[in-house]
């Protein structure tokens, strides 16, 4: 399984940008996760298969969006509204969490892209 992702830049708060994650073959589940300087590696969103369920981590809620194309094996998360706070790495990543409970669970994963950089200032 490889995940690579791009879209990465700086921007200034209030901006979006959209970041992609080109990846060879799922788990099931697709998600984004980030990583700040000092902190701990966190989910942002996820999108099951099917019917395309998403969630979200209460910081990003109303702002960023996921999406998948399954079929071209791409998944995207569009971010708006961004704030200093969302500076970090991010990574595409897919697993197969057992339920909605471990959507966001970094333990639910199992392959991680190398990450984009996202810095707003």
């Amino acid at each position: 399984v490889q995940l690579v992702e791009s879209g990465g830049g700086s921007v200034q708060a209030g901006g979006s940008l959209t970041l992609s994650c080109n990846y060879t073959r799922n788990m099931n589940v697709m998600a984004w996760f980030r990583q700040a300087p000092g902190k701990e590696r966190e989910g942002v969103a996820a999108v099951f298969p099917g019917a395309g369920v998403t969630y979200y981590a209460d910081s990003v809620k109303g702002r960023f969006t996921i999406s998948r194309d399954a079929k071209n094996n791409v998944v995207w998360l569009q971010m708006n509204h961004l704030k200093a706070e969302d500076t970090a790495m991010y990574f595409c990543a897919t697993g197969a969490p057992g339920n909605s409970r471990y959507a966001l669970d970094l333990r639910a994963y199992s392959y991680f892209g190398q990450g984009t950089q996202v810095t707003v200032s």
